[in-house]
């Protein structure tokens, strides 16, 4: 009798001890870094130490602090984009790669982040802020002049800032895109709009790793705040269309963010330029590491 309790306890033990060590395995901690490449599953973190791979599961969580801090905010996925810095609580599940849990990030550097993919916008407004103040004050032009070359250094400055953070999207191969164009003022898709992005999500669907990069555009009518939000509400309509109608679902979605007038593809001195400047475009991509894969 005293052989069993002794067997049972032994172990009773080694299980302990098991469940202990995978318990340490798997315990969770945090990854900081800036987001230098997307996919459909994975992120590629750069952080003080190298590259981090973080796999992505539908059951991933992408927030923000709110007030204080303490309580989160949920976000869209759409909003991790290469640029962006992020704190991703998760667990290492071997070969290097981590799984991430939380992905948390402040509305301050998204908004930095989108505002490098769009081109620095408000820069080039300063810019034309101090030429027209050059037209009005010729007293002040040579001020006005160092102001300008002060702005143009900073927008070349801002341009290799670009170019370093998002070097990796160079990466993708393009398998498909479509554009949506919107009346005036307008963030509503028409029904032919519609679908173009059903054939577009249904072929997309069929290939491995991709990802679905979402930008949105206004032409020059209104000012530059309300055309940075309308930009905004348009990309974010042909996000939620393709999340809640073509069922693609979040994690394969990316959207720069707002691009207000920033590289129109039409003079906004006419009418139909403008009308080809108030767009959406779309672009289903596949990284070319998968492409080459054979998909």
């Amino acid at each position: 009798m005293k052989k069993k309790i002794s067997l049972f306890a032994a172990l009773t033990i080694v299980l302990c001890c098991t469940a202990l060590n995978l318990a340490v395995g798997q315990q969770e901690h945090t990854v900081t870094g800036l987001i230098t490449n997307r996919t459909a599953d994975t992120l590629d973190l750069r952080t003080d130490y190298g590259t981090q791979i973080v796999t992505l599961t539908d059951s991933t969580k992408v927030q923000s602090p709110k007030g204080l801090g303490i309580r989160k905010e949920q976000m869209s996925w759409a909003s991790l984009i290469p640029g962006l810095k992020v704190s991703v609580k998760g667990i290492s599940t071997g070969e290097g790669k981590f799984e991430a849990k939380t992905i948390t990030f402040s509305k301050d550097d998204l908004q930095t982040a989108s505002m490098i993919q769009a081109g620095l916008t408000p820069t080039d407004e300063k810019v034309a802020a101090n030429q027209v103040q050059t037209a009005a004050n010729k007293e002040a032009i040579s001020t006005n002049e160092a102001n300008v070359a002060a702005n143009k250094a900073q927008i070349a400055a801002n341009q290799e800032e670009v170019s370093r953070r998002f070097s990796d999207l160079a990466d993708y191969d393009v398998k498909n895109q479509t554009v949506v164009y919107f009346e005036t003022g307008k963030a509503s898709i028409a029904a032919n709009d519609k679908a173009a992005l059903k054939t577009l999500a249904e072929n997309a669907t069929r290939m491995s790793g991709y990802i679905i990069e979402v930008t949105g555009f206004a032409d020059s009518t209104g000012n530059a705040a309300a055309n940075q939000t309308l930009s905004k509400d348009r990309a974010y309509a042909v996000v939620n269309y393709l999340m809640q109608d073509c069922d693609v679902p979040p994690r394969h979605i990316v959207s720069p963010g707002a691009m207000g007038i920033s590289d129109p593809v039409a003079s906004n001195e006419t009418a139909q330029g403008r009308s080809q400047n108030r767009r959406v475009e779309v672009k289903v991509m596949v990284n070319k590491g998968v492409s080459s894969g054979g998909n």
